[in-house]
């Protein structure tokens, strides 16, 4: 490991979050929508047709996609818009939500999104090497002691690359990126061949015991929000980009394509089973599905990409979980160790920690056998909040007129109900994921006040302001009465 250069001292609330590195605008166009593409489309996508089926009916889930493509459309757009009216706030993630309530918001923007991303990754080898249980009974699924082992390494190989240099690792992501669309595109095509109208067409609105069309289309939004997460992935990169408007061209490029992708792999497969025999296949479901349309060496590849999606995801999530605490090191809200960069511009302390995360839960998993779903249940919980975050912040620039306009990008005259609408369907999503997924975003939030706590120490400055200490008290409340139906068996995953 290279030795770490000075950071910066801390900004003050008032001021921009600098842009800081030698990477610094080193990111292309290209390279940022492999980075949302990839960070899209990971694990997620190959247990789609299933997650779906799970809880509706061919009807609800064409309704779900409609309320999910215009809500991750708006909100990408809003990111988009954010990047070109103030492109001094780097990480967007953390600098809208600090520029929107204060910097103990901004912090737990930054920390819900850093955990997201690492359980994400730890949801990522274990979806992996359940694939590759599929050649190797020892793997299991994904859980076992040879695959925690082989994940481990894995683990550990990905973070020397990164170490080698944001540019490098970001390369190879895209590299990757092109790869994993291979078998995802010969699904599309050969589902597409086998699909019958008549199977899709069956029980179209979902049998009674899926109950009513809204209920169905509620089930669907925390699948569809756990395979987009990843749209704001150019926005946290901002500070590296080549040319700031790439960084919203990006977004909605990469949005686009995986939407695409995401709904024919959804859609297709509901005319190869019906309903209730999707809801019931074993997941990677995409295997199941074109077994039944082509044969064994369909489920053969289907597992192969699996297993190369994962580890490009993997690897784009590993460069966002580390940036997701280096800006916020850099502004104060973080302790200054986690702002330090190496000699090749990479924000190695912040590296380090989020390996050893990935890795403590490596072992979480093998001593609870906790499964891929809870763990992607786990990560979509603690995006929800930066995402409203940022639309709010959105919706406030535009109210205010704040930011030179840029019309003939940004949407024109339509921004304003764009962001509203962002704004909406986040709540949408906060209601549509329920008390259980609130309280348990609750205790993983509330560990993260003691950081800011020591941060705000280090920097010499008052902790909490008034209005920040009825936000910390309230969330320790619902942390405690989430502890407590933890341990009486009244809540779980």
């Amino acid at each position: 490991m290279t030795t770490p250069s000075t950071s910066p001292s801390p900004a003050s609330p008032s001021q921009a979050v600098p842009t800081t590195g030698q990477a610094q605008g080193s990111l292309g166009l290209g390279l940022l929508v492999a980075l949302v593409t990839g960070s899209i489309i990971g694990s997620g996508i190959f247990g789609l047709p299933q997650n779906m089926a799970a809880g509706a009916g061919a009807g609800a889930i064409l309704i779900g996609w409609l309320v999910t493509g215009v809500g991750m459309l708006v909100l990408a757009r809003v990111y988009q818009m954010l990047a070109l009216r103030k492109p001094e706030l780097d990480n967007g993630v953390y600098a809208y939500a600090r520029a929107l309530s204060g910097e103990y918001v901004g912090f737990n923007a930054a920390w819900g999104y850093w955990i997201s991303a690492w359980i994400g990754n730890v949801g990522y080898l274990v979806a992996a090497f359940g694939a590759l249980g599929y050649f190797f009974p020892a793997f299991g699924e994904g859980n076992t002691p040879a695959a925690v082992a082989c994940a481990s390494v894995v683990l550990w190989v990905v973070h020397a690359l990164v170490l080698r240099g944001i540019n490098t690792a970001a390369s190879v992501n895209a590299v990757v990126t092109v790869a994993k669309l291979i078998p995802l595109l010969l699904f599309i095509v050969l589902a597409a061949a086998a699909f019958q109208a008549p199977t899709f067409s069956l029980d179209f609105w979902g049998g009674a015991k899926l109950g009513s069309v809204l209920d169905q289309v509620k089930s669907t939004m925390l699948v569809t929000v756990w395979v987009f997460i990843g749209i704001e992935g150019a926005s946290v990169y901002s500070a590296r980009a080549r040319q700031r408007k790439d960084v919203g061209k990006a977004t909605v490029i990469g949005f686009l394509i995986c939407l695409a992708l995401l709904m024919a792999v959804s859609l297709l497969s509901l005319g190869i089973f019906t309903q209730p025999e999707l809801a019931g296949l074993k997941n990677p479901s995409m295997a199941g599905v074109l077994e039944k349309a082509v044969g064994t060496w369909g489920a053969v590849l289907i597992y192969i990409g699996l297993i190369v999606s994962v580890g490009g995801g993997f690897l784009a999530w590993t460069l966002l979980a580390a940036e997701s605490l280096f800006t916020p090191a850099n502004s104060g809200v973080m302790p200054e160790w986690l702002g330090r960069q190496s000699a090749r511009g990479v924000p190695a302390n912040a590296l380090w920690l989020s390996s050893a995360m990935v890795q403590l839960f490596l072992i979480v998993t093998l001593v609870s056998k906790a499964s891929y779903l809870a763990l992607i249940s786990l990560s979509t919980a603690m995006i929800l909040l930066p995402y409203l975050f940022s639309a709010l912040y959105g919706l406030k620039v535009l109210l205010r007129g704040e930011g030179p306009s840029r019309q003939a990008c940004a949407g024109g005259s339509l921004e304003l109900p764009v962001a509203a609408l962002a704004s909406v369907y986040c709540l949408w999503l906060l209601y549509a994921a329920g008390a259980k997924y609130l309280l348990l975003s609750a205790l993983l939030y509330a560990p993260g006040a003691a950081l800011y706590f020591f941060a705000k120490k280090q920097a010499g400055k008052q902790a909490f302001t008034a209005s920040e200490k009825a936000m910390l008290a309230a969330l320790l409340a619902l942390a405690a009465v989430a502890g407590w139906m933890l341990a009486a068996g009244k809540l779980s995953l």
